[in-house]
């Protein structure tokens, strides 16, 4: 194969055409990234709040070629370098104590595993979700996911779920039952635009789950690791979940994924397992990415300060780094101004432009961005 061939035309010829794209990233540092063409961007997208220390920190980059060095895959049939340090560290910071880990490939596969785990322990099939939510792709993940273009297509979907409208609190009342396992919820609705949940919203999920025997699943793949201030964004107000899932920051791309239940929430020998997950590669990439985000997470609010600021004109929703801002039907339009000045941001759901930068973004780099979104916004 010509290594001069055009990128578009093989992607045209060889791959399944899932996915809107117009550039080709090839390289990245720190909150910067650059194309094919060279031309250099502040990257205010992330990989999805994929990158949370940053393209190819030292310290990520240094942990897997150290790593890849010795042992590049390890089955679960044995015990596998760094999974039980990094687990004790993601119990630790979830703030579930007593709590266990278990570690996936993605987002996804960790809300399939939080819905086999509530199955099991509460004997229960059933799940309520909420409008507007979204836990990811696969026919289990997709069943407790609101989004009616990527659920009907594949419908009838299990587990059976019902959706009611994110805060509605008596509607909630109704929906669980007793036969519901859990409920699913994001503190914060990425995929939505970045809309946070109603004051007290957790205090009632968590009542009325305690009262009807579900348990409440926090789905932190978006929020957690930092992203909002806290290591999670369940932690801003006060009230504790049966199960976190995550993914996305936790190890700064490397693709990897977990779950952490409260104490006495577990898998038994046979219940649940996977290949590749928890490997030895993505474990010394999760370490590593906690070491870094540990040093930057009190930065995190001036930070959103500065954006919030900057952003003031436009009724910024402003979480730590996960910023939506209101644009309407020309989102489209803007995001592309920004891209041509140098700038990489995401249209979320209805008209929703979002923000979800590495968490090593600079000053500088922040009034830039805000500078170019302002003018895409004028």
């Amino acid at each position: 194969m010509e290594l001069t061939q055009d990128y578009r035309a093989l992607d045209a010829r060889y791959y399944m055409p899932a996915f809107s794209r117009t550039m080709k990233i090839v390289r990245g540092k720190g909150a910067r990234v650059w194309d094919a063409e060279g031309r250099e961007y502040i990257d205010c997208v992330a990989g999805i709040a994929v990158c949370s220390t940053g393209h190819c920190h030292p310290a990520v980059v240094k942990a897997i070629c150290d790593q890849a060095h010795d042992l590049i895959h390890c089955s679960n049939l044995y015990y596998v370098p760094h999974q039980a340090e990094f687990a004790e560290k993601i119990v630790e910071i979830s703030g579930l104590d007593g709590g266990k880990t278990f570690f996936s490939n993605s987002g996804a596969e960790a809300n399939e595993g939080a819905i086999k785990l509530a199955r099991l322990a509460t004997g229960k099939k059933k799940f309520v979700s909420f409008t507007h939510g979204f836990h990811g792709r696969t026919l289990g993940s997709l069943a407790v996911t609101h989004k009616p273009a990527i659920r009907e297509p594949f419908e009838p979907l299990e587990p059976k779920c019902t959706f009611i409208d994110y805060g509605d609190v008596e509607a909630l009342k109704r929906a669980v039952d007793e036969d519901t396992a859990g409920v699913f919820v994001e503190a914060i609705q990425g995929e939505a635009g970045v809309l946070p949940a109603p004051r007290g919203f957790f205090e009632e999920i968590r009542e009325i789950c305690e009262k009807k025997g579900a348990l409440m699943i926090a789905d932190e793949v978006q929020t957690g690791m930092g992203r909002t201030g806290r290591w999670f964004a369940y932690q801003h107000t006060g009230v504790a979940p049966d199960i976190i899932t995550m993914a996305k920051g936790i190890a700064s791309g490397f693709p990897m994924g977990a779950l952490v239940a409260r104490e006495g929430l577990e898998f038994k020998k046979s219940e649940h397992g996977s290949t590749f997950a928890g490997g030895p590669l993505a474990c010394a990439a999760g370490r590593a990415t906690v070491r870094v985000i540990e040093e930057i997470l009190p930065s995190i609010p001036t930070k959103a300060e500065r954006f919030a600021a900057g952003l003031a004109a436009h009724n910024p929703r402003v979480f730590g780094l996960m910023i939506g801002v209101t644009v309407g039907e020309r989102c489209a339009e803007a995001a592309a101004y920004c891209a041509e000045h140098g700038v990489l941001v995401n249209c979320a759901a209805d008209g929703n432009l979002r923000l979800v930068p590495p968490l090593v973004i600079t000053d500088e780099e922040i009034d830039t961005a805000v500078g170019v979104i302002n003018e895409a916004l004028r």
